[in-house]
C-alpha cells in the first residue's frame, strides 16, 4: 500500500513539471554576429581628395608625354680624332644633344651622311670640311628625317667647321620646311663659340623663331661633363624649360 502511494506521488510531481515546461516562453533564435569592417572610416573630404589625386596623376603623365613629344633634338656629330681630346668614341655634339634630350624629354635624331667620306683623323677632316665649304657642297644625309609636323621646338646642333655649320646641315635646311617653329641652335667648338649659328639659322628660316643658342667647348664635353651639364641646365632654364 505504501509503495502504491509513493508511485502515485512521483507520477503527480512529473505531470506538474511537464505542464510548467509547456507554458514557459521559448527563447528567440540567436543571430550570428555581424563582423565589423576592418577598413578605417573615410571622411568625405578625404574621399574627395583621393579622387582628385587619382584624376590628376594620369593628367600629369599625359602632359609630360606631350611635352616630350613636341620637342626634337636634331644633331650632327663626329667621332675619331678630335681637337685636343684625341680619339673619341662618342662625338662632342652627341654628348650635349643627349643632355638636352634627358633634361627636356625630347626625341633625338642624329644626322648621318649618306656617303661617310669624312676622315677619322683631325687634320684630314678639317681639310675636307674646308673644301666642302669653298665649293658650297651639299652632302646628302642618310635616310629620312623625322616628320617635323609633330614638333613645335627643334634644337639643332653641330660642331663648328671653319666658323660655320658643316655643309651637310645646309642640305637639311634647304630641304626641310620648318615654318612657324622655334629653333634653338647649339654648337661644340675649339674656341670659336656659337660662330653665328643663330644668324645662319635665322637666315635659312626667316619665318621661324630662333632662340638663344649654347656653345660648348669640345674639351669640356669630353673631359668635364659636370660643367657642361650645369651649363645646359642653366641655358634651358633661361629658355623656359
Amino acid at each position: 500500500m505504501k509503495r502504491a502511494v509513493l508511485l502515485f506521488l512521483v507520477f503527480t510531481v512529473l505531470v506538474s513539471l511537464c505542464a510548467c515546461g509547456s507554458t514557459a516562453p521559448q527563447p528567440a533564435p540567436s543571430q550570428a554576429p555581424v563582423p565589423e569592417s576592418t577598413q578605417e572610416p573615410v571622411s568625405p573630404s578625404e574621399e574627395a581628395a583621393g579622387t582628385e589625386k587619382a584624376a590628376k596623376e594620369p593628367e600629369a603623365a599625359e602632359a609630360q608625354e606631350a611635352s616630350g613629344m613636341n620637342i626634337l633634338v636634331l644633331y650632327f656629330s663626329r667621332t675619331g680624332e678630335q681637337y685636343q681630346v684625341g680619339v673619341i668614341e662618342k662625338g662632342n655634339t652627341a654628348i650635349v644633344a643627349e643632355m638636352i634630350g634627358e633634361a627636356t624629354g625630347a626625341d633625338l635624331y642624329e644626322i648621318l651622311p649618306a656617303d661617310d667620306h669624312y676622315p677619322m683623323t683631325y687634320k684630314e677632316l678639317t681639310d675636307v670640311a674646308l673644301q666642302e665649304q669653298r665649293k658650297g657642297s651639299r652632302p646628302a644625309y642618310a635616310g629620312e628625317l623625322p616628320d617635323m609636323s609633330g614638333y613645335d621646338t627643334i634644337f639643332i646642333g653641330a660642331p663648328v667647321w671653319w666658323g660655320d655649320w658643316p655643309m651637310i646641315l645646309y642640305t637639311v635646311f634647304e630641304s626641310t620646311p620648318l615654318s612657324g617653329k622655334t629653333l634653338i641652335p647649339f654648337s661644340t667648338h675649339a674656341g670659336s663659340g656659337l660662330s653665328g649659328f643663330d644668324r645662319s639659322l635665322a637666315a635659312a628660316y626667316p619665318d621661324c623663331t630662333v632662340a638663344k643658342g649654347l656653345a660648348v667647348a669640345g674639351t669640356d664635353a669630353q673631359n668635364n661633363p659636370d660643367k657642361v651639364q650645369t651649363a645646359v641646365a642653366n641655358w634651358l632654364s633661361e629658355l623656359g624649360f
